[in-house]
This record gives C-alpha cells, structure tokens and sequence, in this order.
C-alpha cells in the first residue's frame, strides 16, 4: 500500500507531507492544489512513476529513493522547476525526466521544463536527466488528385486525371531545458548524464497520388482512348529540430 499524508493543502500554499510511495510498476501524481511541496521522504519503487504537475514550482524532500529504473517525471510548464534533496540514493537506470510533449496540428511541440535540481548528499552509480524538446508534429499528407471522367465507347473523350497536392511541411521541434545540477563535489563528472537536446522536426508531409484517366467500360467492339493520368504532387519538407537547452553543472 502506497502512504500519502499530506498536511493543510487547502489551507496553505506551501503543502507538507511526512512520507510519499509510489508502489512497484505504478504510477502516482503529485496534488496540484499547492505549488510547494515539503517531503520527509519520497520512495519510487522499482519501475514506477511519480509525476510532477505543471503548477508545482519546489519540491524539497529530506530523503529520496528511485528503485531500479523508476522515474520521477516533470510535466512541461512554463515554469521553471526547483528539486531539492538533502539526500539521495538512485538505483540502477533510474532517471528524473523534465522532456516537452510531442506536438500537433493544432498546438505546437512544447519545450523540456527548465529545472534546478539540488542534491546535498548523493549515492549512485549515475545521475540521469532527460530534458530534450517535444517532437514536432508530421506535416499534412497531400491529396490524392480525382480520377478523370470515363468515355463512352465509341463517342466523347476521357478525362485527364488530376494532379495530387503536394504534402504540407513538418512543423518544428520544441527547445531543449535550461537545466542547473548542483552536486556535491565528490561524485564523478563522468557519471553524470544530463540530456538537452532540442526535440526533432516534424516528418515531410507525404506527397498525394496522382488521379488516374478516364477509361471506357464494357465496350465489345470499340473504344475510345483512355485520358492520361494527373502527375504527383511534391513531398513536404521535414520540420526544423528545436534549439538545445543548457546545462551547468554546480559543485557543493
């Protein structure tokens, strides 16, 4: 059984909570009536997901504990996240993500949440940050272009198909965060993996196909020539890739 207890939420902007869990391969998002969270202690089990709203702007927990490839994941804000622990222990392929979303047709691809996370006291073989921009939505797939009217037999001329539409443009990829890691100073550079990157372009819209001729049907004897097909619209052009996020890295 999870353990949640938290303290005058409703009554306080800074909420308090003795202990939080998040059970084996579940998944548990945070309150997002407050914008302060106070932790004595944050467990993910092994394999499960703690989500952080997007109005929760500090979150500071006395102990935290991610089980083997657990993750702790930022949802995409507009503001800017601090994460601070006094101490940590992080097990294998365990990871805090702050990624944009994927965008669409109607909103466009948004960036990785900007955060500051803090550790005063850390123990694990790596600390592992994905903050790379949201991908940008594929462009709009060409019409195909209508068939040309058909002929009669012997009498009349058939149409020429229509040309396809050419496939519309990936739309571009969101920025990567702003992300601050402030370590303390004996843990190894090389094992600190913090990811950045801008989120890809959209793919190309795909061409439409072209419509085909008008062609004479059930004729025995006689028939009349069949109209030329329409040509193939034109491939979009991919999206560009959201620029990258910065890191710095602060030692304690």
């Amino acid at each position: 059984m999870r353990k949640v207890f938290l303290l005058a939420l409703l009554v306080s902007p800074v909420a308090l909570a003795q202990s939080v869990s998040v059970e084996p391969n579940s998944l548990m998002r945070l309150p997002n009536s407050t914008s302060v969270l106070q932790l004595e202690r944050l467990e993910v089990a092994d394999y499960g997901t703690l989500l952080i709203p997007a109005n929760i702007s500090q979150v500071s927990v006395d102990e935290l504990h991610l089980g083997r490839d657990a993750r702790i994941t930022i949802v995409p804000g507009n503001t800017a996240l601090q994460l601070q622990v006094r101490h940590a222990q992080l097990d294998h392929g365990s990871q805090i993500t702050s990624r944009g979303a994927p965008g669409t047709h109607e909103k466009p691809a948004k960036a990785g949440r900007d955060l500051t996370l803090r550790i005063n006291s850390l123990a694990a073989e790596e600390l592992s940050v994905d903050a790379r921009g949201g991908a940008g939505a594929q462009g709009y797939a060409g019409l195909d272009g209508a068939n040309g009217e058909d002929p009669g037999c012997t009498w009349g001329s058939a149409g020429r198909g229509a040309n396809g539409d050419n496939g519309g443009d990936g739309l571009p990829g969101a920025s990567g965060a702003q992300v601050r890691v402030e370590l303390p100073q004996d843990f190894p550079a090389e094992h600190i993996k913090v990811w950045v990157d801008g989120g890809p372009g959209g793919l190309a819209g795909t061409a439409g196909k072209p419509g085909k001729g008008g062609q004479s049907k059930g004729c025995l004897v006689y028939r009349a020539d069949g109209g030329e097909k329409g040509r193939p619209g034109l491939e979009g052009q991919p999206g560009p890739a959201g620029p990258a996020g910065t890191v710095t890295i602060q030692r304690l």
